[in-house]
């Protein structure tokens, strides 16, 4: 079969599976242990088709993952599941702007060379040992991440990165094992260092809210840290093994390595003014986001608020200009994220990812405690690979708490597994921005990051039991309570 026909075979595929959701007839209804029933509307049947042609396309790349974006725009008022209204509004979405913040501040920090000279002197401290150079980015990026969202780490790191591969080899464009453990490895620890801490990302927060709702005891920011701090750390460096394994780099060392990055960093001569200032606005807009919490009068902000704010600023000042925009901002990640928002809402308004959510948690209700706890944190990792993870906890966390009552299970080990999988979506781009952001890199296809992220999820799976039995009992967290 040649690789055309493979293309419109799954192009054909996801249009099955939407046809076949949205005629088929209609499903009974899901029930929750309270007895409460949840209705699958027809909008919800066809959204979830919608849902699955859109993983089945993003997966397979059938055709560019942007246009699969602007395909879930114009199916949704197609088939019914909203107007076109709503299904384009959610493409501006305040989270879909908050990533081209990122971007932008990503960019500003190439303009005035601060990426290369970070480059070149991370390479001066680690050396020529490729297995060293990727551990050090590796936690160089999981330590951002512990007080900076991870999208604007990931785009930070990103131009980094390249000036790295730059170093390594002569073709950037072409793909090599050493890139494709670089990027991957750097979408996966910016996911693994940003549960370690409430300022992570915004699934945090909101999940201790729903844990406090639900249950009227509080979680700290010491205790969550120190629940979670050591599972994304254990994450990090298991990742490292992970593509040292699977994409074990061409040359295990690179000769003079040191001495040209030496050199490099002598040609750019002491930091400029210029660095001085893209690098004190940046600092603000993220104390910013850091301190929004804890700052009354910030609290209502939205978190994209200070990033677009910088950015604005380097367009004042010329550090930026059009041509950088339209050069560097690649729209096609900026429209993958505006349908991954689309199809979320589509999913939660039509009230279909409660109704997934309480169809496979009632499934496993009688199950023992440790089944019942993977299997939430299954669907947690699974919903999250499509949708934002702070929806994905919305979806699932209320549901878990009330059944892990009837199980005896602690809302508390429930709470930690819910958000080191919503942290952590290893198999879509769509997942997390710095998914598609490391995808910028063209180092990897969408079918590589795939299938590398079934080992890496299995293993954060595992690593929730190992938890749930041995480390947080020990730290005054049991599993079951009586």
């Amino acid at each position: 079969m040649s690789k055309e026909v493979k293309r419109y075979f799954f192009v054909f595929l996801g249009f099955a599976v939407l046809l076949l959701f949205n005629f088929m007839p209609q499903l009974a209804p899901a029930i929750d242990p309270m007895g409460k029933s949840f209705e699958l509307s027809q909008s919800g049947k066809a959204g979830i088709g919608l849902f699955l042609l859109a993983g089945i396309w993003w997966v397979f790349e059938v055709i560019p993952i942007g246009v699969t974006s602007i395909a879930i725009g114009i199916l949704q008022p197609v088939f019914g599941i909203r107007s076109a209204n709503d299904a384009f509004r959610d493409f501006m979405d305040p989270t879909v702007m908050f990533i081209l913040g990122s971007l932008l501040v990503g960019i500003a920090f190439t303009q005035c060379g601060i990426t290369k000279r970070a480059a070149y002197k991370m390479l001066v401290v680690v050396g020529e040992d490729t297995r060293k150079i990727l551990l050090g980015v590796f936690v160089l990026t999981a330590l951002l991440t512990h007080v900076m969202a991870h999208t604007a780490v990931a785009g930070a790191m990103f131009p980094i990165l390249l000036s790295i591969l730059a170093l390594y080899g002569e073709d950037t464009t072409k793909p090599s094992k050493f890139g494709k453990a670089l990027f991957m490895g750097m979408a996966f620890t910016a996911g693994a260092g940003s549960i370690c801490t409430m300022m992570g990302g915004a699934r945090n927060p909101a999940a201790v809210g729903f844990y406090k709702e639900f249950t009227g005891q509080d979680v700290g920011f010491l205790e969550f840290s120190a629940a979670l701090a050591p599972f994304g750390w254990l994450t990090v460096f298991l990742v490292f093994l992970l593509m040292i394994t699977i994409y074990k780099p061409e040359k295990l060392k690179v000769p003079g390595l040191r001495q040209r990055a030496q050199v490099e960093l002598d040609k750019l001569g002491p930091i400029t003014k210029q660095e001085i200032f893209v690098v004190s606005v940046v600092a603000l807009a993220l104390c910013t986001l850091i301190f929004k919490q804890y700052v009354p009068f910030l609290k209502n902000m939205d978190r994209s608020i200070p990033l677009l704010a910088a950015g604005l600023i380097f367009f004042v000042t010329k550090i930026l200009t059009v041509k950088e925009l339209e050069k560097s901002i690649s729209w096609n990640i900026v429209l993958l994220f505006s349908g991954a928002m689309s199809i979320g809402f589509a999913l939660w308004q039509t009230g279909a990812a409660e109704w997934m959510a309480v169809s496979w948690l009632s499934i496993i209700e009688d199950a023992p405690w440790i089944v019942f706890l993977l299997g939430i944190s299954f669907l947690v990792l699974i919903l999250t690979n499509f949708i934002m993870n702070v929806a994905a906890i919305s979806i699932c966390l209320p549901v878990a708490l009330v059944i892990a009552k009837y199980l005896g299970v602690n809302p508390e080990v429930v709470l930690y597994s819910s958000v080191a999988m919503a942290g952590m979506p290893f198999l879509l781009l769509i997942g997390a921005a710095p998914n598609a952001i490391a995808y910028e890199s063209k180092q990897f296809s969408t079918g590589e990051f795939f299938m590398t992220g079934i080992p890496a999820s299995l293993t954060i799976l595992a690593l929730v039991a190992i938890f749930s039995l041995t480390f947080w009992p020990i730290i005054g967290i049991p599993a079951v309570i009586h």
